[in-house]
């Protein structure tokens, strides 16, 4: 009953363009992280909740310790989170 999936035929063009897509994805949520450190400034309500919530997600994508995520969630301060922005650019 179940179809097994024939892996995709992509170009030699494609691969590299994937290929530099996660060479990069370390900078890409690096940046992410920055645009919400703004946002989050900007946001109120039910809104900003889902801002702390995606600045949690991607910061644990970036290999930012858990009990540290967990700090910077319960004091909800963007400067904080900017500091860490701070960090990751530093280690680059």
């Amino acid at each position: 009953m179940s179809e097994s999936k024939q892996p995709r035929n992509y170009s030699p063009h494609q691969h590299k363009i994937i290929q530099r897509y996660y060479d990069n994805l370390g900078t890409i949520k690096t940046e992410r992280l920055a645009e919400l450190v703004g946002e989050l400034y900007l946001a109120e309500g039910k809104k900003k909740a889902k801002l702390w919530q995606q600045a949690g997600d991607v910061m644990r994508k970036l290999g930012v310790p858990a009990a540290r995520v967990e700090h910077l969630l319960k004091q909800q301060k963007p400067e904080l989170i900017a500091e860490v922005v701070k960090e990751l650019e530093a280690k680059k």
